[in-house]
């Protein structure tokens, strides 16, 4: 057994991956399509970001980088810190998480639950120079003692999703697929996913759903990050500047999504068939969804349940959070719910 192999062996790391797949039956039956989404809300730290936390780790040691008793360090909205915490735990290493103000409640709870040291900056633009990014890349390099994961800009992040998410994916749907849509943060599982569905069928669409006030969609419509500013709920995707990993995203579409949207349609699956689910999540099946109206009956969608709506109640589930920031969470009819998709 080599080394890598027997790291992701390791007790708990051994049970991440191989995720199964959920038709979601009310959207389905709503569309005339058959919508899929891969539960990686399943893996043991309830976040796909534990394939890319553990893969990052594990090709580190591999390289001699991250040697016994080093600390691993990460700037992240949450999800990829608590996957490193996970890993960093054990496989014997300390975890420094460095996080923007405003991240969901739970999901400080979680980082602690591990072990990790959380070090909270304020939610600034990343041309300050206190963004989450810039602090955890200053600590991260500061010690010869500290190894920084740099998950924005690490090639081991998204080879993670090549080398497992999206095999996975395409061997439970017999490779019978119209369209992956997937949301992008660090846009790791966004590169692995539509570079190797591209390389086994150049006709599979991957359609990139975007929240309000991320930079991605003039990105790939206009070649630069700018964003309108918009406040969003959601955490973990969207981002405003240029990252490694966007260099190996293979996209057909990509399209913003505003929070009332979102919010709409959680409810609604939440009361059809008991779907609670991550922001994050919410934003990729809300893309799933409009990809299946625009598409037409008859087509075979898939994406990912990266999160469970346990990280979300402070937020999303939380009716006093929503009418604060001006969002309806009343539970619409399902033909409401449908105008509102089609009508982008």
């Amino acid at each position: 057994m080599d080394l890598r192999t027997k790291l992701k062996s390791t007790g708990l790391l051994q049970v991440i991956g191989n995720t199964p797949m959920m038709k979601v039956q009310s959207l389905s039956a709503l569309t005339g399509c058959e919508i899929f989404m891969k539960c990686e809300n399943l893996n043991p730290g309830g976040t796909i970001k534990d394939r890319p936390a553990l893969n990052m780790v594990v090709e580190a040691i591999a390289r001699g980088a991250l040697k016994p008793g080093m600390t691993i360090v990460e700037g992240t909205a949450g999800n990829t810190g608590i996957g490193l915490a996970l890993v960093g735990q054990a496989l014997g290493h300390k975890v420094i998480v460095v996080m923007p103000k405003g991240m969901a409640i739970e999901k400080h709870k979680v980082l602690k639950l591990y072990g990790a040291e959380i070090v909270e900056t304020d939610a600034v633009p990343y041309s300050d120079d206190r963004h989450f990014f810039k602090v955890g890349k200053k600590i991260g390099q500061s010690s010869p003692d500290y190894w920084w994961a740099n998950q924005f800009d690490n090639p081991d992040n998204y080879l993670s999703h090549y080398h497992s998410t999206a095999p996975e994916m395409f061997e439970q749907m017999d490779g019978k697929l119209d369209a992956v849509v997937v949301a992008a943060g660090s846009g790791g599982t966004a590169a692995g996913v539509s570079k190797f569905m591209k390389e086994k069928n150049h006709n599979i669409k991957i359609v990139m759903p975007d929240p309000v006030g991320s930079g991605i969609v003039n990105f790939f419509g206009r070649g630069n990050f700018d964003s309108d500013g918009r406040y969003t709920m959601t955490e973990g995707v969207g981002i405003t500047r240029m990252v490694d990993n966007f260099n190996h995203i293979k996209q057909d579409s990509c399209y913003t999504i505003d929070d009332q949207k979102l919010a709409s349609l959680a409810m609604y699956v939440r009361e059809k068939e008991g779907l609670v689910m991550g922001m994050s999540s919410m934003l990729n099946l809300a893309g799933a969804f409009n990809t299946a109206l625009k598409y037409g009956p008859g087509q075979r969608i898939a994406t990912f349940l990266c999160d469970g709506g346990e990280r979300a109640i402070s937020k999303m589930y939380n009716p006093d959070f929503l009418k604060e920031k001006g969002i309806d969470g009343s539970l619409l009819p399902e033909k409401e719910v449908v105008e509102i998709f089609k009508n982008f």
